[in-house]
C-alpha cells in the first residue's frame, strides 16, 4: 500500500472502507446493483485531535461506522471517506 499524504485536520479521520460483498452466506452472487455500501474500513490516517479530546483511533485500526457517514473522496485512484472521530462507532 502506497503512503497517504492526505493529513486530516482537527478530529477527522480518513478511512478506506472494505470491499462489498460479493455472494451471500449462501453463495449467491450479488449485483452490483445490489450491494450495500461497506460500513466498516480501516483507519490510513488521524487529525490532531481537538483541545480537549484527544483521538481514540490510531491508523491500522478497523473501524465500523455509520450507512451514510463521512464524505466519499478519490485520491490516487484510490477511495477514501474523511469523517469526524464521532462518526465511528466500534473499534474492531
Amino acid at each position: 500500500m502506497s503512503e497517504v499524504t492526505i493529513r486530516p485536520l482537527h478530529d477527522r479521520v480518513l478511512v478506506e472502507a472494505a470491499a462489498a460483498e460479493e455472494k451471500t452466506a449462501g453463495g449467491i452472487i450479488i449485483p452490483d446493483t445490489a450491494k450495500e455500501k461497506p460500513q466498516r474500513g480501516k483507519v490510513v490516517a488521524v487529525g490532531a485531535g481537538k483541545k480537549d479530546e484527544p483521538m481514540t483511533v490510531k491508523v491500522g485500526d478497523e473501524v465500523l461506522y455509520g450507512k451514510y457517514a463521512g464524505t466519499e473522496i478519490s485520491h490516487n485512484n484510490r477511495e477514501y471517506l474523511i469523517m469526524r472521530e464521532s462518526d465511528i462507532f466500534a473499534i474492531l
